[in-house]
């Protein structure tokens, strides 16, 4: 029995790596899609994207992973089935239960490693993702600036600074601009707005301050509290600096943390402070006798809110990983009974047990977020759905049988077609 499970594990093993690389670069590059256009054009070392697109691998992985168990099972199976092998071993007397077994074990080994990888590595790379796009979006991409009365925001990290720039042509080569019309919204109560004819734009050497040299043009300052009153200035030069406007990229520190940024301890520590909280809020407004007071509802339902949102990350954690066995069970009976599919039929199932898996993951979690079912039954609703499946063609498996006249796609869509007919016809 021991050379059939080394048998088992070695034709999985293969399809299993090849699946996991194909599906997480594909997800890889439409992540990498996604941010480019955010990333592109801001003068960032060439670390920083790099950087970005390896934080965000790890949450790839944990959504491809159990995805790649599937695709394995069902291509190893298929094969084995295909080429007669499962017939050769029910022929011998081997039970095709037994033989999920060894695969069983293996997904439980890698679903204990998934919920480790969810716990230490996911949500540190998750916050160091999230606090560089926030630094790279408060970067401001000086060399974008268009022309042909496209208004440019020209803005200091804090805003003690706000321009708004308009110019009828730039010349990137010489930096010089024409038909300037610059609006300064950095005072509310004072509206400054400054025309040139023409004017020249350059950087300091740190290229964090942009100054501008503006010829023949006026400045026309208006007070809110008395618009009657207009000051309007003439000059035939002058000079306009903005600090800190430059592409230079700084790291911050963020300790704030989102529930896909903690740990298992720190949503049970969160969880726990959450309840404590909406105890002690419920005994407050029993004691006043305001339970209907808007104000204490409102805290209820924040602090019932945070609860549901911490409890489902939580059980998140547990179920996505949990899917690895879950997808053993279904895969093994799909691939024994429909196995001369092909590769194509191993995709088309792949693809809809995703859809349907994911798809149920992510409504169960936002219905789990609302309070509308347990925050414990959003992440665990598809895998307890395709487990009793699972556990139904487990039962079926060694009734199945391989021949050249069946197992394609013909026989699955008489399969399927059968499944509704049998309702009918008792109806």
């Amino acid at each position: 029995m021991r050379i059939l499970t080394r048998y088992l594990l070695r034709a999985h093993v293969g399809p299993f790596i090849f699946a996991l690389s194909v599906l997480t670069g594909l997800l890889f590059v439409n992540t990498v899609a996604k941010r480019l256009p955010g990333l592109a054009g801001k003068g960032l070392p060439l670390m920083v994207p790099l950087k970005v697109m390896a934080l965000s691998l790890p949450h790839i992985v944990a959504l491809t992973l159990p995805m790649a168990v599937l695709v394995a099972v069902l291509y190893a199976y298929s094969q084995m089935t295909a080429d007669n092998e499962i017939t050769a071993l029910k022929a011998g007397g081997i039970n095709l239960v037994r033989m999920l077994v060894p695969l069983l074990v293996a997904a439980a080994i890698l679903s204990a490693v998934m919920v480790w990888f969810n716990d230490r590595i996911l949500p540190e790379t998750n916050h160091q993702l999230a606090e560089l796009i926030m630094d790279v979006n408060s970067t401001s991409p000086t060399f974008s600036m268009k022309d042909r009365n496209v208004v440019n925001d020209l803005s200091t990290r804090d805003y003690s600074q706000h321009f708004l720039l308009r110019a009828m042509e730039i010349d990137v080569a010489t930096n010089r601009l024409r038909g300037i019309t610059i609006y300064d919204v950095s005072d509310p109560n004072m509206s400054t707005t400054v025309y040139a004819d023409s004017g020249f734009m350059r950087f300091n050497r740190q290229r964090t301050d942009l100054f501008l040299t503006l010829y023949d043009g006026r400045v026309d300052q208006l007070k809110r509290q008395t618009p009657a009153d207009l000051d309007r200035i003439f000059f035939a030069e002058q000079q306009m600096q903005v600090k800190g406007i430059g592409n230079e990229f700084e790291r911050s520190q963020d300790n704030y943390r989102s529930d896909r940024e903690m740990t298992l301890d720190t949503l049970a520590g969160r969880i726990a402070s959450a309840k404590r909280d909406l105890a002690m809020v419920r005994q407050s407004a029993a004691g006043e006798a305001r339970l209907d007071s808007t104000e204490f509802a409102q805290r209820q339902e924040t602090l019932q809110s945070q609860i549901n949102s911490y409890s489902v990350e939580w059980h998140k954690k547990f179920a996505i990983p949990f899917a690895c066995i879950i997808f053993v069970l279904i895969g093994a009976p799909i691939a024994v009974r429909f196995p001369r599919g092909g590769a194509g039929m191993v995709i088309m199932i792949s693809l809809i047990i995703f859809g349907i898996y994911y798809m149920s993951l992510i409504g169960g979690e936002s219905l789990g977020d609302k309070g509308t079912i347990p925050p414990f039954l959003g992440p665990w609703a598809p895998n307890f759905f395709f487990g009793l499946i699972g556990l139904l063609a487990v039962m079926r498996i060694g009734r199945e049988t391989a021949s050249a006249r069946g197992g394609d796609w013909d026989d699955m869509r008489r399969t399927i077609l059968s499944l509704f007919k049998k309702p009918l016809r008792r109806s």
